[in-house]
């Protein structure tokens, strides 16, 4: 089995088309360890089958993504599983256990054993669920959740993964004001450890605070990225979104809100 070390995710002359529609052209870009990107974009651009390619799930137009100087595609799936975490909006089909089996399928790439879990894995389990504030929901039905409810869940269930680098395509969704706060203080707390981020977000406030890098992308196939706070201007928001923005400070802090 191959170690991976100080995991660095890369693109390379990267073009990514879907459905006959240009996502980016010839990207170029690094995603080191303790680093978060923030992914922007108007609906529909692309930043979830960006992320998807990225995560070796959509093939590439040209190029390649590598992992540790490595094609994703030479990497066993296992492997690669074991130290890239992916969390996707949407998820085939539906999952008939309870919440805590839902949770542990993060472990599945790491289990020894064929007949079940171990200890470990059930501690880790407990410990995201945990994370997530669903211990009392351990033992209901997955299918019983509300949409939030959901979303924590398929976050504890990255967490239980415990890999190295994370591609997360809007771990916002569907949650309230203080889920969104706990569930970025979490995403940042895997950055200080070290873990590579990268995070499709709607909330230019979210990415100011937690992202050291953003990648915008835009409508016509053209990508910019660099650090957030060189990006994060009311200049490039309003190329990004098509739409004239009100800059406001609130206690040191810019929002950006539509000026409609």
């Amino acid at each position: 089995m191959q170690a991976f070390n100080n995991l660095v995710l890369e693109a390379r002359k990267l073009t990514v088309v879907i459905g006959g529609k240009m996502v980016c052209r010839e990207l170029d870009m690094t995603i080191r360890p303790g680093e978060c990107w923030g992914v922007l974009g108007q609906n529909g651009v692309g930043k979830t089958t960006l992320l998807r390619t990225l995560a070796g799930l959509h093939k590439p137009q040209t190029g390649m993504v590598s992992l540790n100087d490595v094609a994703l595609a030479d990497h066993a799936r296992r492997n690669l599983a074991q130290h890239l975490g992916v969390l996707l909006q949407s998820e085939g089909g539906e999952f008939w256990g309870n919440v805590q089996e839902y949770v542990l399928l993060g472990r599945f790439p790491h289990r020894a054993s064929l007949f079940g879990y171990s200890v470990q894995d059930e501690a880790l389990a407990q410990q995201a669920l945990a994370q997530m504030e669903l211990e009392r929901l351990s033992q209901q039905p997955y299918n019983t959740l509300s949409g939030g409810e959901r979303q924590r869940a398929a976050i504890a269930q990255a967490l239980t993964q415990r890999a190295q680098c994370y591609l997360l395509d809007e771990p916002l969704q569907h949650l309230d004001l203080r889920h969104q706060a706990q569930s970025m203080q979490v995403f940042s707390r895997l950055k200080e450890k070290g873990c590579a981020l990268m995070m499709v977000l709607h909330d230019t406030l979210w990415a100011q605070r937690c992202c050291d890098h953003v990648l915008m992308l835009f409508a016509d196939g053209h990508a910019l990225h660099g650090p957030a706070q060189e990006l994060l201007t009311r200049v490039h928001l309003e190329a990004l979104y098509q739409c004239p923005l009100r800059e406001l400070c609130v206690e040191g802090e810019r929002w950006f809100v539509a000026g409609v």
